[in-house]
């Protein structure tokens, strides 16, 4: 049996896997976000950690199985959100910033593109973690020799293994703006760039290794892999060949797109990325794409949850016009405009709730797709996870939209399959991507139907509410 941790934006899930990949116990608690300011978005270390032992808890009494029973752990993590703490007495000096968060936009204006570009496979912006860290030395009073910076992985790895183990992985990293995509390993330059000594950052290691011993609801276990969230899911598909592209529904939709050792840039508006079992992945990265349906819930009240917007989109015909360009935290791929602000357009004293509604799960389906048009070769075939993919509308218009199928993953909790396929990997559980893909099982696919020539039409209003969006 293995536990893999996803700790992600909004909560931890956790899930108990046996070895023919099906999922014994699940487990989940919900963390909270704190935003101090506008643009601003905030974790407390702590309760991450919290989170990560009571969704755990909860997966292993749902399996009926005590921590003793595993053969290891393993992590996969929401991306870039940046935590500093004190090696001392490793507690963190400050909340952690979220990978939404904006503060850093202005400083990022003011660094070099093409040397970023060129070295990481990244842009500045302030999704990526080097502008967070270096925001965090200038608000912090220790001495640097007694810091400690790390992502979400980094943070839990050191906290679990009682401090003996500062480390990330290779994807994690990827994702820092300090580290160079050639050498794959922490780039001098960068740093130099940022005001980071190299005594804060942690060593850098395989997603698939023990890097420590984790201990664990009164169990020491092998912390067996880490990998961050978007990369996890790409292995969590058998995504394992250049070519295989997976998009990831959460608060923000995620696309990568497996490039093999590939070192050519990316095309514009996309990031290369490190891959978990080594090699690249392209990567397009829409920021908000749950989090507009959240901001429906609880900003404007327009829903009571999630789960009924899928019959409210279905119960209009169209959107009657109606955009939803849903960049709450600016646009990322391919646009990457930190300022441009979410914007709704073609609103009339006839709209209804429910074309707003739809009109939202169109603006997450329009974004993916924006993504995949950035692509040299478009995939064949998407495959989906997320929870998002629960909606069938939405699957449905993605296809539309793309004109190629969309598949939808049996297990919706991908990320969490990944990190412990990684960890099953990494202590011989199986044998390799081959017998990995065996006991895959597809769920629903989507394929192209008639609502595709509306789909387009729509588009084209899409594309002219965008470029609104960023020239507000």
């Amino acid at each position: 049996m293995l536990l893999a941790i996803d700790q992600g934006t909004t909560g931890t899930t956790c899930l108990v896997v046996d070895d023919v990949l099906a999922v014994r116990g699940r487990g989940y608690c919900a963390l909270a976000q704190s935003f101090p300011r506008p643009g601003w978005v905030e974790h407390d270390p702590e309760e991450i950690l919290g989170s990560v032992f009571a969704a755990a808890g909860e997966a292993l009494a749902a399996a009926g199985l005590r921590a003793n029973d595993l053969r290891a752990v393993g992590i996969a993590n929401q991306r870039e959100t940046t935590v500093l703490w004190s090696r001392r007495t490793g507690l963190a000096l400050h909340p952690a910033i979220v990978w939404q968060d904006r503060r850093t936009a202005e400083r990022c204006r003011e660094l070099p593109f093409d040397l970023i570009r060129e070295r990481t496979g990244l842009v500045p912006d302030p999704y990526f973690s080097a502008t967070k860290l270096e925001w965090l030395l200038a608000h912090v009073e220790e001495p640097p020799e007694e810091l400690a910076f790390g992502t979400v992985d980094s943070w839990l790895a050191w906290r679990l293994t009682g401090g003996a183990a500062h480390v990330t992985d290779r994807t994690n990293a990827s994702r820092t703006l300090l580290f160079g995509l050639d050498a794959l390993a922490w780039d001098d330059e960068l740093l130099a760039l940022f005001g980071v000594a190299r005594s804060l950052l942690p060593d850098v290691r395989g997603s698939m290794e023990i890097v420590g011993e984790a201990s664990l609801l009164g169990a020491t276990l092998p912390l067996a892999s880490l990998a961050g969230d978007q990369q996890a899911a790409l292995v969590g598909h058998g995504c394992f060949g250049a070519g295989e592209a997976k998009a990831t529904y959460g608060t923000g939709s995620f696309v990568l797109v497996g490039v093999g050792d590939d070192r050519s840039p990316a095309p514009a508006g996309l990031l290369k990325t490190v891959a978990a079992r080594g090699g690249y992945a392209l990567e397009g990265a829409v920021l908000a794409s749950g989090a507009a349906i959240q901001w429906l819930r609880d900003g404007l009240g327009v829903i009571a949850n999630a789960a009924e917007t899928e019959a409210l989109a279905q119960a209009v015909d169209s959107t009657g016009g109606v955009v939803f360009v849903p960049a709450l935290a600016g646009l990322g791929s391919p646009h990457w405009d930190a300022d441009a602000r979410g914007l709704v357009s073609g609103i009339t004293g006839g709209t209804t709730r429910g074309q707003l509604v739809r009109a939202a799960l169109e603006g997450i389906a329009f974004q993916v797709a924006d993504v995949l048009d950035a692509l040299d070769e478009p995939p064949s075939v998407l495959r989906a996870d997320g929870g998002a993919t629960a909606n069938g509308f939405l699957m449905q218009f993605q296809a539309d939209v793309l004109g190629c199928p969309v598949e939808v993953a049996a297990e919706r909790e991908t990320t969490a399959l990944g990190a412990a396929v990684l960890a099953g990997l990494a202590t011989g559980v199986w044998s390799g991507p081959d017998e990995v893909r065996t006991l895959l099982r597809p769920g629903a696919t989507f394929e192209p139907g008639p609502g595709r020539d509306a789909a387009l039409e729509q588009r084209e209003l899409w594309r002219v509410a965008v470029r609104r969006a960023i020239l507000r």
